[in-house]
């Protein structure tokens, strides 16, 4: 996705060299006025936003908030691992206010790599379930998906019920997963080595991978697409692929999703495993306090209308309603275990996989 520069102009040019852009690989579209050459990141009423999202409603989301605050939103959109190399070259320099990610993995990366600083905040703490949220108040969930299994139904008339019912042999030959590399996948084997240990994770891993229906290849709408097309019979897929394919056209897969089933799997145990889009402020935020109020905002009923709904994923605030497409996929139990766990997980979870080959 190309990335998107709003605003932000001679601050963050010379926050860093030409040279430094060029190795990170951030050609930037520049839209918009820019500020004045010399000017600091710094400014009153403004906050400076490095996001990974890229969904329409959240146009809607900007406005109401600047609209509610006067505080205007300069926006920098790129991949997670493209404006976390951004932040890492600007250094103590960095423009950069908040952070805004699609999955928990990179977001604990980005603590890790020290990228981001802990915040105290009532309202958020109040307003975000304790384990959507960083126990250090680094970062906050504020939306959330479910990983799951999905089905034929005409070639399975007894779906697996669990993560661990899919390596059980009577499913060989009919699973289809993404790539081990894929931080979705890591962050649900780093779930399951939290929940059932090493030993019985790495067992777990083997007999998902040797169930393969194909290679591990593509995104999750292209597990759910295996389905429709009748190369899958079973996949595992993050539940607003499957939401958004009731809500719009998806190619090749919407007006064929009557034929998938979809399980939220260990309802009588752990329950389903969730992940996050949410963020944190960045280290070096110029404008600390700014984005406290955004980070706040989006905890709002309000504005968690606009986030959950842009992504067919639910909202974490209670008493906020689920848009009708994420609604259609029924009520479940989620695992409700810290999310900090899977980002320390991660490199245990990434070990096994190539331990037992899985690609």
């Amino acid at each position: 996705m190309p990335m998107k520069v709003s605003r932000l102009g001679a601050a963050l040019r010379a926050a860093v060299s030409p040279g430094v852009l060029a190795r990170v690989g951030l050609m930037a579209v520049i839209a918009g006025p820019l500020f004045a050459v010399g000017q600091p990141a710094q400014a009153d009423g403004e906050l400076n936003l490095y996001s990974s999202r890229h969904y329409d409603t959240d146009e809607n989301l900007y406005k109401e908030f600047t609209k509610k605050t006067g505080i205007k939103i300069n926006r920098i959109e790129d991949k997670a691992s493209a404006l976390m190399k951004r932040i890492e070259a600007e250094g103590a320099n960095s423009p950069a206010d908040v952070l805004l990610t699609v999955d928990i993995g990179r977001l604990w990366a980005a603590e890790q790599g020290g990228m981001l600083q802990p915040i105290k905040s009532d309202a958020l703490n109040k307003a975000i379930p304790d384990h959507l949220r960083d126990p250090d108040g680094n970062w906050y969930g504020f939306s959330s998906r479910a990983r799951v299994i999905f089905y034929d139904k005409d070639k399975v008339k007894n779906p697996p019920k669990t993560y661990q019912d899919l390596a059980d042999p009577r499913f060989k030959g009919m699973v289809c997963t993404r790539s081990s590399s894929n931080i979705y996948m890591l962050s649900l084997l780093a779930g399951l080595i939290e929940h059932l240990g090493e030993d019985k994770a790495k067992e777990w891993a083997k007999g998902v991978y040797e169930n393969r229906a194909r290679d591990p290849q593509g995104g999750d709408t292209d597990q759910l697409r295996g389905i429709a097309s009748g190369e899958c019979a079973i996949a595992v897929s993050n539940t607003y692929y499957f939401a958004r394919a009731l809500r719009k056209d998806v190619r090749d897969l919407s007006g064929k999703t009557d034929k998938i089933g979809i399980v939220f799997p260990n309802q009588g145990s752990f329950g389903a495993h969730v992940n996050i889009s949410g963020g944190g402020v960045a280290k070096n935020a110029p404008n600390k306090e700014n984005a406290v109020k955004f980070l706040e905002y989006l905890a709002s009923k309000p504005a968690q209308t606009y986030f959950a709904a842009g992504n067919d994923e639910y909202p974490v605030v209670k008493g906020v309603a689920k848009a009708a497409s994420v609604g259609k996929l029924g009520e479940f139990k989620a695992d409700t275990q810290n999310l900090d766990k899977l980002g320390v997980n991660q490199a245990k979870a990434q070990k096994i996989y190539n331990e037992v080959g899985y690609k």
